[in-house]
């Protein structure tokens, strides 16, 4: 088994080169044929007709792919905002020792944890349809419930890094008359982001892979296209294959970036 070094150079690491090979790779393939010739994906073109696997329709399929990955990548940027920054408040409500108010935040956590995303989507669009003022698109459904699912998962994330923090810590916050203000951002959350980034970044890529669920409510995203694609054409390989090139040129950039922040606002502990 191949042992890890952590002082060696990028690029002699295998977890690095092949993620970093496979993006640029996959840029280049879209980017490249663009600037070469301004008309050379066509989504207009046909397949042949064969059972076997068509690299030309699979390559032209590549205008219906970037559209629908845009609309994807859109709601889970915006879903997953919303998750970091309500599952921090998620947490805290589940921390305090009010039983009026841990034990509803409680409730819903576990409520939301334990039910289907896509249960949770037609449960938001019904109640935006039965709801007489309240006009949302598609895609804000889907972001609510993106968000609103992962909220859930990250304020666990949160809740376990804050309970990581040393008693000390609290201790001497205390000591020093530190205002509960002072003592969050300058004492606990420095110390407990750390902590929770991996499981963020993992969340984000989660996210990013549940987002096609938006086609149950209308949402034009990857999967809405590729659906669209085989119901047209009667074949499933190419636009679902491509569909997956698409997740993968989003998710393998997102899980890098996550990891660099991580060891930028990492600290050594004593």
């Amino acid at each position: 088994m191949e042992q890890f070094h952590p002082h060696r150079r990028w690029y002699r690491r295998p977890s690095v080169v092949v993620p970093v090979v496979l993006v640029v790779l996959g840029y280049s393939i879209l980017v490249s044929p663009l600037i070469q010739e301004q008309n050379f994906f066509r989504p207009d073109v046909t397949a042949d007709g064969s059972v076997s696997f068509d690299w030309n329709f699979f390559i032209h399929l590549t205008p219906l792919m970037l559209q629908g990955l845009v609309v994807t990548v859109k709601a889970t940027l915006i879903g997953f905002l919303l998750a970091v920054v309500l599952g921090f408040f998620l947490a805290l409500g589940r921390r305090s020792h009010r039983r009026w108010l841990s034990w509803p935040v409680t409730a819903v956590i576990e409520f939301i944890r334990s039910t289907p995303l896509l249960v949770q989507l037609f449960f938001w669009q019904a109640l935006v349809r039965s709801s007489e003022g309240i006009n949302l698109q598609p895609i804000t459904i889907l972001a609510l419930g993106l968000g609103i699912h992962y909220a859930t998962y990250c304020s666990e994330a949160y809740r376990a890094g804050i309970n990581s923090v040393d008693k000390g810590q609290w201790e001497a916050s205390t000591a020093l008359n530190l205002s509960p203000v002072t003592s969050w951002t300058r004492v606990v959350i420095p110390q407990a982001v750390p902590n929770v980034l991996p499981a963020l970044g993992n969340y984000l890529v989660a996210g990013f892979k549940d987002a096609p669920m938006g086609v149950a409510v209308n949402v034009h995203g990857l999967l809405f296209f590729a659906d669209q694609v085989r119901n047209d054409t009667f074949r499933a390989t190419e636009p679902y294959l491509i569909a997956g090139v698409g997740f993968l040129l989003v998710s393998l950039p997102a899980a890098w970036l996550v990891r660099r922040l991580e060891k930028r606002i990492s600290y050594e502990r004593v």
